[in-house]
């Protein structure tokens, strides 16, 4: 038994729920709700009406870090999961659910409660925004989810009863899933490390799966960080590798058992977009998403890429970059220094394959030999060029100019020919590792809602 935490917008039935699902398990169950009413001696009415919304989130954080980690089951109000301490705080140790419900439902539900406005919309446009706002954060910081709008209490109760003792797929379906895991190019420990985790006899049901995506991305330091931390915040989640040429088949597989998450990488950043449910606003507007999200049957696409380019960046603002390459890294670039105010123009080897960059950013591209036209303050590789045993250079080495800032991208190995040339020309260099880290750290908050500093992550990759 562990703590079960429900999560959720107002009327999707939490404290309901809550109070059936500990009465089965025998359990004790606090509501945060509650528990801040006894330490404020107000309702939480009377709360907002005198002190306003950050007393009361205040109050809120105070409540769920004093919480004991002990098998019961708590409800938490839907505000909450957006400050990642307290995600942090209730992921720890617990199994999280997110109870869902459609709009009409809920405002059915919440129409005769008397609960403070947290807008000054009508009560079916406030649900509606608020419910926006909110679903990345809520989606992020769930092991399951469960959708309410057709079900009693008691009913949800039990779908939440029969997921604890048998997880969201049969011993069928993780042996299933690793043998197609087997079938690709990942190590041998690691696969047999996956079959301990999903299909050994004596596996929690409990366990969700993530994955990098690929081909190839045996290279990847992902599987080695995301472990670390998912261990480090006691999160019960497993991370391996999907290396395979045809995504396809890995999202029909992935979604057979359930899978949690995916890190995308080269070369289905594009094609992951095309998978997505919904999509948050940068990864639509860079056409590509590096992160996807399952949960409540909605694959929802995030794009990291571009914080982890932009961050590093951020003191140049205003600056000429060039960005060398036609992909979805190269438009994660892009994107990336334009809200730096850069001008930027993009360069490859092909011109004609970056003509949807052009487009869709309305940035001049040119061949690689307008290098020295662009005169670049900032040199940004997005291609796989000096990606392992690749010796080359992707641009010229003699068109590197003292003082230049020279950005690779690529992490594997760490210092790769063009960082080795750059500094050799005087140049400030920032390895891929950087990128790394920060779309790291980003994609972290995607997959569980909780903010791990880039000095942790840093530590565990560098």
């Amino acid at each position: 038994m562990v703590r079960i935490v429900l999560s959720g917008f107002r009327g999707t039935g939490k404290t309901r729920v809550g109070e059936l699902l500990a009465h089965m398990l025998g359990v004790p169950f606090f509501d945060t709700d509650a528990l801040i009413e006894k330490r404020v001696g107000m309702t939480i009415y009377e709360i907002f009406q005198k002190h306003g919304e950050e007393y009361f989130r205040k109050k809120e954080c105070e409540t769920i870090n004093t919480l004991d980690l002990i098998d019961s089951v708590v409800s938490t109000g839907g505000g909450a999961i957006m400050d990642p301490s307290n995600v942090a705080a209730l992921r720890s140790g617990s199994t999280m659910f997110l109870l869902t419900a459609d709009d009409r439902t809920i405002e059915l539900r919440i129409a005769r409660t008397k609960r403070p406005s947290l807008t000054r919309l009508p009560l079916r446009e406030e649900i509606q925004e608020l419910q926006a706002t909110r679903r990345p954060f809520y989606i992020a910081a769930a092991d399951f989810c469960i959708d309410t709008t057709h079900k009693e209490a008691n009913e949800t109760a039990m779908v939440i009863r029969h997921v604890l003792a048998e997880g969201t797929s049969t011993h069928k379906d993780a042996t299933g899933f690793l043998s197609f895991v087997r079938k690709t190019s990942i190590a041998q420990d690691e696969a047999d490390a996956l079959e301990w985790a999903i299909a050994s006899p004596g596996r929690d049901p409990l366990t969700r799966v993530y994955a990098v995506a690929g081909n190839p991305c045996n290279h990847s330091l992902s599987p080695k960080l995301f472990n670390r931390l998912f261990a480090n915040y006691r999160i019960n989640c497993y991370y391996t590798r999907l290396c395979w040429p045809d995504f396809g088949e890995i999202m029909r597989e992935a979604k057979k058992i359930g899978v949690r998450g995916l890190s995308v990488t080269l070369p289905f950043k594009t094609e992951a977009l095309t998978c997505t449910d919904e999509a948050d606003e940068h990864a639509a507007a860079i056409g590509a998403c590096n992160t996807l999200v399952m949960c409540d049957n909605i694959t929802s696409g995030f794009n990291t890429d571009w914080t982890g380019v932009r961050d590093p960046l951020s003191h140049l603002k205003g600056s000429r970059a060039v960005v060398i390459g036609a992909g979805g890294a190269a438009a994660a670039a892009v994107y990336a220094v334009q809200s730096l105010d850069m001008d930027v123009t993009v360069l490859a080897r092909s011109p004609q394959n970056a003509a949807g960059l052009s487009e869709r950013f309305s940035v001049p591209v040119k061949p690689m030999s307008g290098f020295s036209e662009a005169n670049p303050d900032v040199v940004i590789n997005a291609t796989p060029v000096g990606m392992g045993p690749d010796s080359r250079s992707p641009v010229d080495v003699s068109m590197l100019k003292r003082g230049m800032t020279v950005f690779d991208l690529v992490y594997t190995p760490a210092d790769t020919p063009l960082l080795i040339a750059a500094r050799k020309a005087g140049c400030i260099t920032i390895p891929g590792t950087e990128m790394f880290v920060r779309q790291a750290c980003a994609q972290f908050r995607c997959f569980t809602g909780i903010e791990v500093p880039p000095a942790i992550v840093r530590g565990y990759v560098i």
